[in-house]
């Protein structure tokens, strides 16, 4: 990927192929023009779900033109009883049962993916986070293999000369609070799988520590140790992982000089950074947007069977365009 607006790269990408992404915050006015905007694009085809009247309404009130843009409203769906039968399925629950839960929004949505009506799926503009990843998990599920679904941030950090071209990617730094080693493991081949499949990088991923090859000893210590072993030990061809490894070891190529001996193809020139846990990832993401006036695109969420994004609760219409367009590129690479 060449020294090029994150957002951008992935409003062209999307372009190659149009997926037909759900968006389960139909109602919302954000999500409204977001929709109107990717469809006069040719970004996406989007699917709104919510009360069809209350959209159009809505729609009409802002100035936006609907046409083209499908509406569902789940409770009036001709899919409905498809949807019950599949969903009831899944859940080992009655028919009955399964019809008074797959009406909600959010596990309408999820099953539509589930069933290949649509290609992905956009929610968190009004749901919670962890009400869109809950019902994720419920009907798509989690990737055979994957022990813990999670995400990253990828950081477009003005000035900064390392990374890939000027750009870091954190992990996770939004989903796992405390991930022990075998789930930091995963995190890390997902995150590197995901940079090499969506942004065409040579992942060169850190695991990070306040320690930097045994400098320090201490059960945190020996996380970021055996997580590091595990990923070597599980990584495909063509990702290169090395640990546990402080900040400026990873970045700084002087530093790891004086700091490591022997050769690293990560050391001083990462671009993919593994935090311990989620008080020091999403602490340093805040801290890198906001004191250095970083771009900083996600939470990307990963590890899920079928595309699945997460957005803000604060998000812009523009937050949202580049949510559909990272989750239809998403789609297109099968990366869940």
């Amino acid at each position: 990927m060449e020294k090029e607006d994150v957002l951008d790269f992935f409003l062209n990408e999307a372009k190659k192929e149009i997926k037909r992404i759900v968006l389960l915050d139909g109602e919302d006015e954000r999500v409204i023009q977001a929709s109107h905007l990717a469809l006069s694009d040719n970004i996406a085809q989007p699917i709104l779900i919510g009360k069809k009247e209350r959209i159009m309404d809505k729609a009409k009130q802002i100035g936006v033109d609907l046409n083209g843009i499908e509406i569902v409203e789940p409770i009036a769906s001709n899919r409905l009883s498809y949807y019950s039968k599949l969903y009831s399925g899944i859940r080992g629950i009655s028919s009955l049962l399964a019809e008074k839960i797959v009406k909600k929004p959010l596990i309408f949505g999820a099953l539509m993916v589930q069933a290949g009506d649509a290609d992905g799926i956009v929610g968190g503009a009004i749901y919670t986070s962890a009400e869109f990843i809950a019902a994720i998990q419920l009907v798509i599920g989690v990737r055979k293999g994957v022990s813990v679904p999670s995400s990253f941030f990828i950081m477009d950090i003005p000035g900064f000369k390392g990374g890939e071209n000027g750009k870091l990617i954190y992990a996770d730094a939004a989903f796992n609070p405390d991930p022990n080693s075998e789930e930091l493991a995963d995190i890390a081949i997902m995150t590197a799988l995901s940079a090499k499949m969506l942004l065409g990088w040579h992942p060169r991923v850190a695991m990070l520590s306040f320690s930097t090859k045994g400098s320090a000893a201490h059960p945190k210590v020996d996380k970021v140790i055996r997580a590091t072993e595990i990923a070597k030990s599980k990584a495909p061809p063509g990702i290169d992982i090395d640990g546990e490894l402080q900040a400026d070891a990873a970045l700084v190529s002087e530093v790891a000089k004086k700091k490591i001996k022997g050769e690293s193809a990560v050391a001083g020139k990462a671009n993919i950074l593994i935090f311990p846990d989620l008080d020091s990832a999403n602490i340093a993401y805040k801290l890198t947007q906001w004191t250095t006036n970083a771009g900083a695109y996600g939470p990307i969420l990963q590890g899920f069977n079928k595309p699945a994004s997460d957005l803000s609760r604060g998000a812009t219409v523009k937050d949202i365009l580049g949510v559909i367009a990272i989750c239809a590129v998403k789609s297109q690479k099968n990366i869940g």
